[in-house]
């Protein structure tokens, strides 16, 4: 069975970030829930390995400044996820795109 946008996504988005598999009843709500509390981990402990995985995934230089300058503290992390999301889910879907021609 193929997977759906929000699980593949979310198979790209864990070799980047070495994350747990969601096992029971996934949702793109756990899965950012997940995500969240990676890169808070990583905001943490390691900022540059956490600034190559944004480059890597190549979230827009300006939308990453933008989340780390403008965003309330307690929020920066809930919101660098969820702009990650949609670039990962953004590849996903231009690649389903261009596979199906």
């Amino acid at each position: 069975m193929s997977q759906t946008l929000p699980e593949e996504t979310f198979s790209m988005i864990t070799k980047d970030f070495q994350l747990p598999e969601i096992k029971e009843d996934f949702s793109e709500v756990k899965a950012l829930a997940v995500l969240t509390k990676a890169i808070s981990q990583l905001m943490d402990r390691n900022l540059e390995r956490l600034l190559q995985v944004c480059y890597r995934i190549d979230l827009a230089e300006n939308k990453l400044k933008q989340i780390l300058h403008e965003s309330e503290p307690d929020s920066v992390a809930a919101d660098l996820a969820k702009a990650l999301w949609e670039r990962q889910k953004q590849k996903v879907e231009i690649r389903r795109r261009y596979s199906e021609g």
